[in-house]
C-alpha cells in the first residue's frame, strides 16, 4: 500500500487495556471492551464504505489509549511528524505509527524533547494549522511543528486549550472552513475567522469524508439534523465507549488526503 491509495486512513484496533485509558476532564466510567470493538469496526467499515482505503497500524496492546491513533502523528502532504505526547505514558504508541508511515512511503520528522505535541491538538483549516496549547502540547512542540511544516507554506497558529483534552475535543471544521465548537469548552473562539457554536458537545466533532459528506457521532442528533438542513450528507456512528475516554470520531483515525 502506498500514498497512491488516497484518500487513506490509518486506524489502530482497541487493545485489552482500553478501559484503563487516561481521563482528565471527565469522570471515569466503565468501558465495555466488546462493545468498543464492535463500534470500532463499524467506524472502520464506514470509512471504507465512503471510499477510503484503510491501513491498520500494528496493535500496541500494552498502551490503553493506542486506539486514539491520531495523537502520535501529524500528516501533512507526504510528511509524517511523529509526535511526543505531553502524557509520558502514551509516548510508546509512536513506534508502530512510525513503522506505518515508512510502509506508506511517507517522509518522517520528529517532535523532540522538551517539545510535546498530540495530534489531537492539530486542526488544519485551509492554509492555517491551528494547534492547541495546553496540557498535552507545549510551545516548543508547536514551534517545532511549524518548522516541519514551513515547506508547505502553511501558517501555524497557537490556540489556548484549558477546558478539554485537545483542541479537536472542543472544535473541528466544516468543509467550507467554518470552525464549529461546543461553546462551554472553547477557550478562544475569536482565534478563528469563521466560528459558530453547535448545540451538542459531540456535534463539535466532524470528519469530512468527502465534499459535502460528514462523519459524526450518533450522540449529536440535533447537530446532525441541522447540518442536513444545510445540505450536508451526514453519516452517524456510535462511539459511546470511546467518548467515555474523551475520544471522538476524529481521534480514531489519521486521514491522508490528496
Amino acid at each position: 500500500m502506498t500514498l497512491a491509495n488516497r484518500p487513506l486512513a490509518l486506524v489502530r484496533r482497541p487493545g485489552p487495556l482500553l478501559a484503563q485509558g487516561i481521563t482528565t476532564h471527565i469522570d471515569r466510567q466503565p468501558v465495555d471492551l466488546e462493545l468498543a470493538l464492535t463500534q470500532w469496526q463499524g467506524y472502520v467499515d464506514t470509512l471504507r464504505d465512503a471510499g477510503w482505503t484503510v491501513h491498520e497500524v500494528a496493535p500496541a496492546d500494552d498502551h490503553a489509549d493506542a486506539v486514539f491513533v491520531e495523537d502520535p502523528v501529524v500528516v501533512h502532504g507526504d510528511l509524517a511528524v511523529i509526535a511526543r505526547s505531553g502524557a509520558p505514558e502514551r509516548r510508546g504508541e509512536t513506534a508502530g505509527v512510525e513503522d506505518a508511515a515508512h510502509e506508506l512511503g511517507l517522509r518522517v520528522a520528529h517532535i523532540e524533547a522538551p517539545g510535546t505535541l498530540d495530534g489531537g491538538d492539530v486542526l488544519r483549516v485551509g492554509t492555517t494549522v491551528y494547534v492547541g496549547l495546553g496540557g498535552r502540547t507545549n510551545g516548543v512542540g508547536i514551534q517545532q511543528l511549524a518548522g516541519h511544516l514551513r515547506e508547505f507554506g502553511v501558517r501555524v497558529q497557537a490556540v489556548p486549550v484549558e477546558r478539554v483534552l485537545h483542541l479537536k475535543s472542543a472544535c473541528t471544521a466544516l468543509p467550507d472552513g467554518t470552525v464549529i465548537g461546543w461553546g462551554p469548552v472553547v477557550d478562544d473562539r475569536d482565534a478563528f475567522p469563521a466560528y459558530e457554536d453547535v448545540p451538542e458537545e459531540a456535534g463539535a466533532h466532524v470528519v469530512c469524508l468527502a465534499d459535502g459528506h460528514l462523519l459524526m457521532a450518533a450522540s449529536a442528533p440535533r447537530t446532525a439534523a441541522a447540518f442536513r438542513e444545510r445540505g450536508y450528507r451526514v453519516t452517524e456512528v456510535d462511539v459511546s465507549e470511546f467518548e467515555k475516554l474523551e475520544g471522538c470520531v476524529t481521534c480514531l483515525s489519521v486521514r491522508i488526503r490528496d
